[in-house]
């Protein structure tokens, strides 16, 4: 059990993140989400607050492209809650088009939120995670990292920086406590890069990667899984 445990998770409205700020509250810790849109953070929040405690959860409204928004949601966080012990970096962008159709501004869209937002994050979140003595930090990624595929050049960019990144600030801040994990779904059954949902029954559920997260967060502290790729089962068989 999580009791006593605060986490937080961006892009914790819709998807994989609001699955993840379900299974830690269902665990018992306190959770903080961030989103940008104040209608998925209401719809959120009364969807969490359905199954555990209204004052467990807290919505933020940040947009993780911006080192400000980012710095006042720790804050926020840290206020209303006393601290932090888990930062879950879910929030992503996926855009998925050829490198010639692919605009400048998309390309930054993608790069900024995948790569820069976790960043600033973990910068945010350290101070505080090496306050209470270490916790975790979970970047989300995807196989995509270590599989790319055409018409998305940006976001399998952007997921091998994440690996790298991931692995660098593990060596950096594992004697503080602090561990450090990436987790690298496969495809998972959501709208994400506005993708529709159907026959798709065989692709990965949200909760299938929240469980990951949270019993990463319950392993032993002697050892670190500080990478799980989880894909589905049984894909479409090729040919």
């Amino acid at each position: 059990m999580f009791t006593g445990k605060v986490a937080v998770v961006t892009g914790g409205s819709r998807g994989i993140g609001l699955a993840i700020a379900r299974a830690l509250l269902g665990r018992g810790a306190q959770v903080a989400i961030t989103a940008t849109s104040d209608a998925t953070l209401r719809a959120a929040t009364a969807d969490l607050a359905a199954g555990a405690s209204a004052a467990a959860v807290l919505a933020i409204r940040a947009d993780v492209r911006r080192h400000a928004d980012v710095e006042q949601a720790i804050d926020t966080a840290v206020r209303h809650f006393g601290g932090i012990d888990v930062l879950v970096n879910n929030a992503g962008v996926g855009v998925f088009r050829t490198v010639a159709e692919m605009s400048v501004d998309e390309w930054h869209r993608i790069i900024d939120t995948n790569v820069s937002g976790v960043f600033y994050c973990c910068r945010a979140a350290l101070p505080h995670l090496r306050a209470r003595g270490g916790g975790w930090i979970i970047n989300i990624g995807s196989l995509s990292a270590t599989s790319p595929f055409a018409q998305a050049a940006a976001y399998c960019a952007s997921k091998a920086a994440l690996n790298a990144f991931s692995e660098a600030l593990m060596q950096e801040v594992r004697h503080d406590g602090i561990r450090v994990a990436c987790v690298l779904p496969g495809s998972v059954r959501t709208e994400f890069g506005g993708r529709t949902l159907g026959g798709d029954e065989w692709k990965l559920a949200p909760d299938d990667v929240a469980q990951v997260v949270a019993d990463l967060i319950a392993h032993p502290p002697r050892s670190l899984p500080s990478r799980v790729e989880i894909r589905p089962a049984r894909p479409p068989k090729k040919g």
